[in-house]
């Protein structure tokens, strides 16, 4: 895919270094006694070196916003990383297919976070992991494990009813995962390097119900190279999945105040997080995908898209702070004209920062432009 990237996303683009976690990439060497693990992103990186601590060394592929991962060219030293590497992390979806190449001949244990994910699992035709009984992720983690994050997911809240009703009959039910428009030219799957899974947001991060599993996956593959700190792994992802059931609450909340409120969303990114909070997607049909494909917007598609907008239905459009193109600043300006707020999120965490502090930094950031 080519992306343009904005300014501000290439001036925040940075190396997380936690507590025993490298994020160069190559430098896993087996040698220094620590479980080596290599995430695709720094997204999962910071989740392994959270959950691991002193006792794992991280290696994340991609650390910076100039490096687009749909389109990633993996080097000689992320291969020979991977080769090494005891717990391997990647989202899948076709997010990052590069690492299914890394991956050829590995015996690492691998952990593929879109697997976790209900999209995913319909998609597929698989369950995911709220089979978990009542007395899974104990205290803190109750929030996640209730009736109402089974596959009918927040249904009993009313976070089935945000989806659009002007969507056609093949759009997807997350904002943001939508049927291509059929004016649009079709690319044949071959967008370099991205693999979608058909009816799949791949950007689960945005999940916060997927990363709880995400941990615990983590958890169970870093206690299975290295069973003699199971208890310690297993505590920190308690720990981690604790303070984001905390985060779960936190969006429940705000569901029950922004249920129903339109959104733009330009591309699939934040499709996941505005789901949470019941928002409904009104950009056209075809807009995100062929923003997301690097693909030229229809002048139809684009023009209902500026009506959209200027119709004064949108409460804020949310966007991709790493991507973008002509169609896309086109509706940032004809937002700005109209006073409605502009959200930009990003796919990478900023330096020093933990996966929770990168969340509830997006979560304030929308809550806010949306009067919250």
């Amino acid at each position: 895919m080519k992306k343009t990237l904005a300014p501000l996303a290439l001036a925040a683009a940075s190396i997380v270094v936690l507590a025993g976690c490298s994020t160069t990439a190559g430098t896993a060497d087996g040698g220094t006694g620590r479980v080596q693990v290599v995430a695709s992103t720094n997204v999962y990186g910071s989740l392994a070196a959270q959950i691991g601590g002193d006792r794992v060394e991280v290696t994340s592929l991609i650390t910076s916003a100039t490096k687009d991962p749909h389109s990633y060219d993996a080097s000689a030293r992320d291969r020979l990383a991977v080769q090494k590497a005891d717990l391997v992390i990647e989202n899948g979806g076709g997010y990052d297919s590069f690492m299914t190449e890394l991956r050829e001949g590995s015996d690492a244990k691998v952990v593929t976070a879109v697997e976790h994910s209900h999209d995913y699992a319909d998609a597929v035709g698989e369950s995911t992991d709220d089979d978990h009984t009542d007395d899974d992720h104990a205290e803190g983690g109750e929030n996640h494990a209730d009736e109402t994050h089974t596959d009918e997911t927040h249904a009993e809240d009313g976070h089935d009813d945000h989806v659009d009703d002007t969507k056609t009959d093949d759009a997807e039910a997350t904002p943001g995962t939508e049927t291509p428009d059929a004016t649009e030219p079709a690319d044949d799957d071959s967008h370099e390097g991205h693999d979608h899974v058909e009816g799949v947001n791949e950007h689960v991060w945005f999940d916060v119900h997927t990363i709880i599993h995400v941990a615990e996956d983590i958890a169970a593959g870093l206690a299975a190279v290295d069973p003699d700190s199971a208890a310690d792994y297993e505590q920190a992802a308690t720990e981690l999945t604790e303070e984001l059931a905390g985060i779960e609450g936190e969006l429940d909340t705000l569901h029950e105040k922004l249920e129903g409120q339109k959104v733009f969303i330009t591309e699939p990114l934040p499709g996941m997080l505005a789901a949470s909070v019941g928002l409904d997607d009104v950009a056209p049909d075809g807009f995100a995908s062929a923003v997301e494909e690097g693909n030229e917007v229809t002048p139809a598609t684009l023009l209902d898209a500026l009506g959209t907008i200027e119709s004064g239905e949108v409460s804020a459009v949310l966007t991709n702070a790493q991507t973008g193109g002509g169609e896309t600043a086109r509706i940032e300006d004809a937002a700005e004209q109209a006073g409605i707020p502009v959200v930009a999120f990003t796919e990478l965490l900023e330096a020093d920062q933990s996966y929770a502090e990168w969340m509830r930094a997006a979560i304030s950031n929308l809550a806010t432009a949306l009067g919250q």
